[in-house]
């Protein structure tokens, strides 16, 4: 090839080369200079990272423009944190007071639920600096622990007031025992209200005293096979003279034959509050049914009655101690309020659930489910259940 072409060809490719990087050069410029390139966000030590990651709190951490740098993903969830904002007021302002002085802080604040008609959650944060450029914020959810301390509030409350009325009742039939001791018939008939108080009393102790042990585990004996149909049975002769009395008839029927394995005195006590529960609070001529089922490997107890029913706001709270749907009722029936509590406390220790379907002014079904026994006899069952399905 002729030196001057050769020549030619190189420089031209020379001049294409150069002319494409000085193109892509000014694109690069063009890019940087309507695209600046943001400010490296710091890093956080090694060792914060590690702490974060297993705190039980959450935390969020702001850097000197009050950016999230990191937040855990409850933050997200809950709602504090969208994006790189936090979005609560009160946890911005003790930020900015904790980096202006370097003084740890702590508040409390109530966090509106992003669902309908749920209460505000409980919050309680403490903001403290990390480093020199950044602020750690934690929050806890104390709504659970307020609720608790609500209820152990409730709980001293409401016992004071139980024991204090037989204990008073008792105090004023003495009173006038004494003052009648010259009228044989005036002393029997208090003499018989002193004994009715007393046993009202020494009821609500040993229930008492049955919640304390079932809430801390205690079984006191080693559980064993308990015969479903025995509970039943139980629970019919326990309810069988105040049900005859109000002419309520109590009827059992369903699978025979099942067991679970648990404590027989505290099952017994159990559906025995349910099936009193049903009695208690159904009008005359009316009918409480007790049927006994299985689901898979579950056996389902159900009282049903035809009684006043539990309206739907309240349905959450009748597990809890000494609450009452109908205070009046319960206690001309001499009820402590624990009945329900303990039957929950039982039913979950044996591994159960317990469920209520009910409907105001027409009646209510209590569920209680516990795992079926393994050594049941389940040939006979199985036959049962084909002959009990429609």
């Amino acid at each position: 090839m002729d030196p001057v072409i050769s020549a030619g060809i190189v420089a031209a490719g020379a001049g294409l080369i150069t002319g494409f990087a000085v193109g892509m050069g000014f694109r690069f410029s063009e890019r940087e200079r309507i695209e600046p390139s943001p400010e490296p966000e710091p890093d956080l030590p090694l060792a914060v990272n590690n702490v974060l990651s297993v705190l039980r709190s959450l935390a969020v951490v702001l850097d000197q423009t009050d950016t999230v740098v990191k937040a855990s993903p409850t933050a997200y969830g809950l709602g504090l944190v969208q994006g790189d904002r936090l979005l609560v007021g009160v946890l911005l302002d003790l930020a900015r007071a904790v980096r202006r002085d370097g003084e740890i802080r702590e508040a409390d604040f109530d966090l509106p639920s992003s669902r309908r008609r749920e209460p505000p959650r409980a919050m309680s944060a403490r903001v403290a600096p990390l480093g020199a450029r950044l602020v750690l914020v934690l929050v806890e959810d104390k709504t659970e622990a307020r609720r608790l301390e609500a209820i152990r509030r409730d709980f001293v409350a409401n016992v004071s007031h139980e024991l204090k009325t037989p204990v008073g009742a008792l105090a004023l039939l003495a009173e006038a025992v004494s003052s009648a001791s010259d009228d044989p018939e005036a002393v029997r008939r208090f003499a018989d209200r002193m004994q009715r108080e007393s046993v009202r009393l020494n009821g609500l102790v040993q229930e008492l005293i049955d919640l304390s042990r079932l809430q801390a585990g205690d079984a006191g004996s080693p559980a064993e096979p308990v015969l479903v149909d025995d509970l039943v049975q139980s629970a019919t002769d326990r309810t069988r003279s105040i049900a005859a009395a109000n002419r309520i008839d109590v009827h059992a029927g369903g699978i025979q034959g099942l067991k679970v394995l648990g404590h027989e005195r505290q099952l017994a006590t159990a559906l025995g509050n349910v099936v009193e529960n049903a009695v208690n609070y159904s009008p005359e001529d009316t009918r409480v049914a007790i049927g006994v089922g299985l689901t898979g490997r579950t056996v389902e107890i159900t009282v049903s009655d035809q009684g006043i029913g539990i309206p739907e706001q309240e349905k959450n709270r009748i597990f809890e101690r000494f609450y009452r749907v109908d205070p009046a009722r319960s206690r001309a029936t001499g009820g402590t309020g624990l009945g329900l509590s303990i039957v929950k406390h039982v039913v979950h220790n044996h591994g159960g659930d317990i469920r209520v379907w009910s409907v105001e002014g027409s009646g209510s079904t209590f569920t209680i489910a516990l795992p079926l026994l393994d050594d049941a006899h389940t040939q006979p069952i199985d036959q049962q259940v084909r002959e009990a399905t429609p």
